[in-house]
């Protein structure tokens, strides 16, 4: 089975919220949010970062883009994790999605 988004609500602008739910490969449900700290279109996202069933573990998302020869480069970074397992698990959650856009995208 494949992850699935079930619901995503994004209000992509400085201040906006966004909230989105989604099925792991093993049937796990997810949910997490934030708000939009920094919106510059085309070029960088940075938002707070939150699992709905642990709102207080707040971390933060960049998301960088740059023309490329081949296209965009996109640098990502998430930082302020609450603890290394933390930090370790949304690595590997992270290096998944990724790896699927970049195959969705080539």
């Amino acid at each position: 089975m494949k992850p699935a988004t079930l619901n995503a609500e994004l209000d992509v602008r400085t201040g906006g919220r966004y909230r989105i739910s989604f099925v792991s490969d093993d049937g796990e449900y997810f949910e997490a949010g934030g708000t939009y700290r920094e919106v510059v279109p085309n070029e960088l996202l940075v938002f707070s970062w939150a699992w709905h069933s642990t709102p207080e573990r707040e971390s933060l998302v960049t998301i960088s883009f740059k023309p490329d020869s081949a296209g965009t480069l996109m640098i990502f970074h998430h930082a302020q994790f609450f603890d290394e397992a933390a930090r370790d698990n949304h690595q590997r959650g992270w290096s998944s999605f990724l790896d699927k856009l970049d195959a969705f995208v080539a």
